[in-house]
């Protein structure tokens, strides 16, 4: 076997001459074997004949003896014998065909792998939002989503809506629930969720005879408000105008405090329907619409603009896109 001839050049770097090039490029060229062709191989080895073996595969009779005769020069050795009466494997042919079976159905196997994964995606799926939305917003979802995909792990983080978009913009979370409005770079966002704030009393109070309540007439009793967050903002808003005789007698962490201390009397609140629906149907609370204007919450969806979902996430985003819209959130902390 001949040399490789190289040329040391200034610097130290190494120049290859032109024999030696034309050595990789046809080391290049030898190694091309394709499914193609190895499914060309079997069919004529299956067959013993050109002609019905390109038929079968759909192709011209000229295109496969020219993928046979690539496969020949790749591995040196003639794999047919052909006369005029049949076409028949030779050694090298004999011995060939098992591994190109083998690697045919190793591809058919790899390829029903893949589209396994995309019908029943595997993983792990991190989504971030705060207490009051795992609690009553996504159950439903989650659920849906458990029961159809049981072999994805769900990773939940609870955090302020500010923190889920950090940690969504950092990759950390591939999805994140936050309250809207809002408008970040990087990050696409799907309205999911949006409820009506009403006040809620407890039994017995005076205005739950109400059809309505204004927002003037809430700043005369003491009012129990998130400790912070969008609710608390919207109602904050919604009663500046008030502040003379405005009653904020208790700021709370959570929904749940929220409404077991109204439900005890002591003061009331404004909360999205959804939030106490449970307390409704058990007669523990009272849920009456404020007159004029409407105050929402609303909740959207977010992921990074550009990068690709994993499958699980995109398999979420579905169940979201097709069960969360049309569903009732379930009931059950921080109204962050």
């Amino acid at each position: 076997m001949k040399r490789a001839h190289c040329i040391l050049a200034k610097g130290g770097g190494i120049t290859l001459d032109e024999s030696s090039m034309r050595t990789i490029k046809q080391t290049r060229v030898r190694h091309q074997m394709s499914f193609d062709q190895l499914e060309g191989f079997l069919a004529v080895a299956r067959l013993r004949n050109f002609s019905r073996a390109a038929s079968m595969l759909y192709r011209t009779q000229p295109t496969l003896s020219q993928q046979i005769q690539r496969l020949e020069r790749e591995f040196g050795r003639k794999l047919f014998d052909r006369d005029f009466k049949a076409v028949k494997l030779t050694e090298a042919g004999s011995a060939l065909q098992p591994y190109a079976e083998e690697l045919l159905a190793l591809r058919t196997e790899a390829l029903e792998a893949i589209r396994q994964m995309k019908a029943n995606p595997r993983g792990k799926l991190r989504i971030g939002a705060n207490d009051a939305t795992f609690l009553y917003v996504l159950p439903n979802a989650l659920a849906n989503f458990r029961r159809i995909y049981p072999q994805v792990q769900v990773n939940v983080q609870r955090n302020f809506s500010h923190k889920i978009v950090e940690k969504t913009q950092d990759g950390i979370l591939e999805i994140g629930i936050v309250s809207l409005p809002r408008s970040v770079k990087g990050l696409e966002i799907l309205p999911i969720f949006s409820a009506e704030l009403k006040v809620v009393l407890p039994p017995g109070h005076p205005l739950t005879a109400r059809i309505d309540i204004t927002p003037e007439e809430l700043s005369f009793y003491p009012l129990l408000v998130p400790r912070t967050g969008r609710t608390r903002k919207m109602i904050e808003d919604l009663l500046k105008s008030f502040r003379k005789n405005l009653q904020i007698s208790m700021e709370l962490a959570s929904v749940e405090i929220i409404k077991k201390y109204v439900s005890a009397g002591m003061g009331i609140s404004l909360l999205p329907e959804a939030f106490a629906q449970a307390e409704m149907e058990a007669g523990t609370l009272k849920l009456v619409p404020l007159r004029g204007q409407k105050l929402y919450r609303q909740l959207g969806l977010i992921y990074r603009r550009g990068s690709p979902l994993s499958l699980p996430a995109k398999a979420f985003l579905d169940i979201v896109q097709n069960h969360l819209l049309t569903r009732t959130p379930a009931h059950g902390s921080s109204a962050r």
